[in-house]
């Protein structure tokens, strides 16, 4: 009898251990995070970089460091095709440069006030830094995620949020 009794504890106990280990793995306890990542890159006269736009879309940055235009591709998710394209020109807020700027970019997120209605500002920033005075401003896109969605054409200019002098000594180059 007491061997019974211990059969049926055993398979009890073996019974909840495997229901746990199927309610956590269903329940997601398994699941392992999505990675996010942004990439930069930069030549001798340009950079490039993709940041977020709105969900599960992402922008395509360039800056053109002769001309300082920047500039915005998004695809469409409706044709994927490239609809929404926007621009910039970065020099006017760079005062004090050299005749040969050295301009750096990278993006980065924030969960600014994304505005009502139809447009609204990415959920990226646009970092845009001059290295030789020293300046870094940081830049956002308006984004109609409806036009998008339908597959229409979109286009603007980048919005300046925020920035200033990030060196005290003006350098110069030898």
């Amino acid at each position: 009898m007491f061997q019974r009794i211990c059969n049926h504890t055993s398979l009890l106990i073996v019974g909840l251990v495997i229901g746990a280990v199927l309610t956590a793995g269903w329940h997601g306890a398994t699941t392992i995070a999505p990675a996010h990542a942004t990439a930069t890159h930069g030549a001798d006269n340009f950079a490039i970089a993709t940041g977020l736009v709105d969900d599960g879309i992402e922008a395509l940055y360039f800056l053109d460091y002769l001309t300082g235009d920047l500039r915005a591709a998004i695809i469409s998710r409706r044709t994927g095709e490239f609809s929404g394209f926007f621009e910039y020109n970065v020099l006017g807020d760079f005062v004090g440069m050299t005749d040969s700027p050295k301009f750096l970019m990278v993006t980065g997120q924030a969960d600014l006030p994304r505005g009502r209605g139809p447009t609204q500002i990415s959920k990226s920033l646009i970092y845009v830094a001059e290295a030789t005075s020293g300046q870094v401003y940081a830049y956002v896109l308006p984004f109609s995620s409806t036009l998008n969605a339908a597959g229409k054409p979109q286009s603007g200019t980048f919005i300046r949020v925020g920035g200033g002098y990030f060196r005290d000594a003006f350098v110069r180059d030898p």
